[in-house]
This record gives structure tokens, sequence and C-alpha cells, in this order.
């Protein structure tokens, strides 16, 4: 379990209301307590509090607990500075848990706070800034261009892969070799947790066969050429070709999806690791795939999210327009 320091007031606080439990066991609940939250969110949880809390030390004001005033003029200079209303919403979200943490009222209960929070969707648009999707015809062109090195193919493999099990990047580099079951018709992936899925409930996802860009043939080529028998399937290659015991990062999928996009010409900063999971559900729903079976991989909770990549597919089709001019 990722260990992350509890804040000294917290560890206080507790050690105050219950004096007669052991330090270990006051140990394990916090650790527990740690584990409310996934390791990516509580990272940028951490990252935007520091943010806030460096702010506040500019202006000499208490970070912890904070003001409703505090708070609103916070995320009105974070929306100055350019911050996308997504960002100031997250750098809200990470005040108001760092104040319940500590068993403060959170400020962002305030109405004072939540009308600039709607004032800066309102002004600046709260429409995400989303990644040009990674189409079948093209994650077939990135692969081609990756190299026959033990680097290439594991950009090879872990393109194909990620596109075919519309794996979020965080999903993709959790993979396990014993996370694999190969059958006649392709893969069983277990994905063990997910974004979506913080209690570890689990799923299967099927990956099927393909032709010259077969994602069953780039996993296999990759763990024969690396070695790797066991532990994490993804791992970082270092310079003259030598494989790390680590596990590759979810930043090192964007990375590299952008390194190989820019390969076949395209313009890297439109493709994230993202767009392979939208490249997979865009290039199924063209193909008339059923909405049931694409969410069968994609494990998508909202059927409204999963319905915006079978309107982004449909646009042009049987358009009402077409034929009128």
């Amino acid at each position: 379990m990722t260990t992350i320091a509890l804040p000294a007031v917290v560890i206080d606080r507790l050690a105050d209301q219950l004096p007669a439990v052991p330090t270990a066991d006051l140990d394990r609940a916090a650790s527990y307590a740690r584990a409310e939250k996934s390791a990516a969110t509580r990272a940028a949880y951490k990252s935007d509090f520091n943010i806030f809390r460096d702010w506040c030390a500019s202006r000499n004001v208490a970070a912890l607990p904070a003001t409703a005033a505090t708070v609103a003029a916070f995320l009105a200079s974070e929306a100055e500075a350019g911050m996308r209303p997504s960002t100031v919403s997250r750098r809200c979200a990470a005040i108001r848990y760092a104040h319940k943490l500590a068993e403060f009222e959170p400020p962002t209960n305030a109405e004072a706070v939540k009308a600039t929070l709607r004032g800066i969707r309102r002004t600046v648009g709260a429409a995400p800034a989303r990644k040009t999707p990674v189409l079948a015809e093209t994650v077939r062109a990135m692969a081609f261009a990756t190299s026959d090195s033990l680097k290439g193919l594991r950009d090879r493999a872990l393109l194909l892969l990620g596109f075919a099990g519309a794996f979020r990047r965080s999903e993709l580099v959790a993979l396990d070799v014993a996370d694999l079951e190969e059958t006649d018709e392709g893969f069983r992936v277990t994905i063990r947790r997910s974004k979506t899925d913080q209690e570890g409930v689990g799923a299967t996802i099927a990956i099927t066969r393909g032709g010259a860009c077969c994602p069953v043939k780039a996993v296999k080529a990759w763990l024969a050429a690396s070695g790797t028998t066991e532990g994490a399937i993804f791992r970082p290659v270092a310079k003259g070709g030598r494989l790390r015991a680590s596990r590759l990062t979810a930043k090192s999928v964007c990375d590299i999806a952008k390194a190989c996009a820019d390969r076949v010409g395209l313009d890297a900063a439109t493709v994230g690791a993202h767009s392979l999971r939208s490249g997979f559900l865009t290039s199924a729903a063209r193909r008339g795939a059923s909405v049931f079976k694409m969410r069968d991989v994609s494990r998508h909770k909202s059927m409204d999210v999963l319905q915006s990549y079978i309107r982004d597919a449909d646009l042009f089709r049987d358009h009402a327009g077409a034929g009128l001019l």
C-alpha cells in the first residue's frame, strides 16, 4: 500500500481522541483512511493543496483552516492565470478534502465559493479539452512505425493492447503477466482495479486476435524479447536496451503515444494516452458495434459518456441536411 504521510494536525487529533489505542493500530487505521482515495487522486490533491498553501503564504493568510473569502479569491486567481475550470474545480476539491481530514468545516461549503466556481464555468466555459481519437487505421500505422528494438517492441505491444482493450493508462501500466490468460480466441485480461472500480471488485475483458497488427502476438513478442515471465508487463527500457525492474508510469504511456503519433505525421499535442481508448470506441461505433458490446470492453459506468463516442462517429451518417444544397 502506498504510504503518504497524513498532515500532522490530523495525526494529533486522532491521538487526542484515541489516547488508549496502540500506535500500530492507529497507523493501520490511518493507512486505510489514506486508501479511501486512489493514489493518483491523492497525488493530485497533494499537489493542488500545496499550490493553495503557497498562494496563501505569499499573501500571509491561513491555508488550514482557510476562510471562504480566501478560497474564493484563490480560485478566481487560478482562473485568471489560465487554469481550466476542471482544474480549478479539482483545486477546490483538494482544499475541501484537506479540511475534512483535519476535521475543520470546509470553507468550500460556503455559497461565496460555490458562486465563484459557477461564475468561472460560465465565464470561461466548462467543456473538457478532449484528445483526438486515434482510429484503427492510425494505430496500425503507428505500430508499423515502431522499430524492432526492445523499446520498439514494448511500444508496439503497448499501443496495440491499449487500443484493443480500450484501457485507461493507469490500468495498462498496472497489468501483470499473471493477469493475461491466452485462449484460442485471444487474451482474457483481468483488470484488478480501475478508475471506476476503486474497491477492486475487478473485471475481465477479451482481447481478440488480429491480422498484421495482432495485439496478442505483439504482447507475446515483447514478453519473450524482454524475458518477462512475472510481475509488471510494461517496464522502462534504459539506454542500451537494458530492461529496468520498475513498472512503467502512466505518464510514460502518454509520452509513448505522442512520440508514435509524431512519427506518422500527427500533431502530438492533440494526442494522449486517452486517444487509444477513445479511438477504439469511435472505430467500433463506425463499424456498427453494439453499445453493449463496446461497454463490455470499455467498462463505462455511464451510458451517456459512452453514447457520446457513438454520436461523434455518426455525426455525418444519415445527416438531415444531406443533399439539400
